[in-house]
């Protein structure tokens, strides 16, 4: 048996010193980094998928403090306005990667969105892109995955200022942007739903992973439709029995999280699970299926702080206000 751990983990505004959305000291900004790197360290994944990486420049010093155990780096070229994209850190060497960025054909070609003041336009891409690379943990077992940033629940609204507004002028206008997220989300989820299709459909010999921050609960229509057909999810009389969809069934490993542990990030006091890792069934074998340990790592930080809608209350405090997710599987 191998071991091989996966993990993912929003880093929350990994930007250097003296950017506009980074710490506003060094001090700030290097507490910030060691205290990602100890998580890190401590949980020592093979692979790391990482979201909200705004400077690459911040990534690479944060790889420094890793004792050299990540030699392999990968990050998209593919940010949203406010420079922040996805990446990998791995101990395993990157085959190969893709750039998940255009709605494709088979989803939506473009949705609405509203990138200006009272300007309501169409995009045909993600807002980040998605990146997808392959490693082989096993010379026999080579394995997708696809980090993803999904549109965020927290709502920017369209200003004329250098600086977004995280505050309506009215009722109407919080109701028009957040149904305009919600399009936007739903397209994305959709791009990477039948991404991951063409790569599962009639394909026994390479597994997929599917991780990251996807805004949105288990339950939500978006992780839904990430997840695929219903009627097997782990936790379900129907999980151990196989069925005619499990060639392209995305299995959603969050029903193996501890109860009491199951969420990843706490909104105005509410717990939340907006960060997930899905599995094809090649990553459960046997008969009834084999299931990997997965649990959200809520113990890194004395306690995850509660977020409300303005992102800016948290600029260059260390750590994040995300937990990782881990999953280590027996290949």
């Amino acid at each position: 048996m191998t071991e091989f751990k996966v993990m993912t983990w929003n880093v929350e505004n990994l930007f250097r010193f003296g950017s506009g959305f980074g710490a506003k000291t060094q001090e700030d900004y290097t507490q910030k980094l060691l205290s990602l790197a100890k998580v890190i360290l401590h949980l020592d994944p093979h692979v790391l998928a990482i979201q909200e990486i705004g400077d690459v420049d911040a990534l690479e010093e944060l790889v420094t403090l890793l004792e050299g155990r990540y030699p392999h780096t990968l990050v998209s070229e593919f940010s949203d306005p406010r420079g922040i994209r996805v990446g990998f850190i791995s101990k395993l060497e990157i085959e190969e990667h893709e750039e998940i960025v255009n709605f494709s054909e088979g989803g939506f070609l473009k949705v609405l969105a509203q990138e200006a003041l009272e300007n309501v336009t169409s995009i045909n891409r993600m807002g980040r892109a998605a990146l997808r690379i392959i490693i082989r943990p096993l010379p026999d077992i080579p394995i997708h995955l696809i980090n993803a940033h999904l549109k965020s629940k927290l709502l920017t609204f369209s200003s004329t200022a250098n600086r977004p507004r995280f505050t309506p002028k009215d009722e109407n206008e919080r109701t028009r942007t957040a149904g305009l997220a919600l399009l936007k989300r739903t397209a994305e989820a959709t791009a990477l739903r039948i991404r991951a299709n063409e790569l599962l459909e009639n394909n026994s010999k390479q597994s997929l992973i599917l991780l990251g921050d996807m805004n949105d609960v288990p339950s939500a229509a978006t992780t839904q439709i990430l997840q695929g057909a219903s009627g097997s999810e782990i936790g379900t009389r129907g999980f151990n029995q196989p069925d005619k969809g499990d060639d392209t069934r995305l299995f959603n490993l969050a029903p193996l999280i501890p109860e009491e542990r199951r969420y990843s990030r706490i909104f105005q006091n509410n717990k939340e699970l907006i960060d997930h890792i899905f599995v094809s069934q090649e990553l459960l074998p046997g008969q009834p299926r084999k299931l990997p340990q997965v649990d959200s790592y809520i113990d890194f930080t004395d306690a995850l702080p509660s977020i409300n809608d303005d992102p800016n209350l948290r600029r260059g405090k260390p750590g994040s206000d995300h937990a990782p997710i881990i999953a280590i599987f027996d290949l």
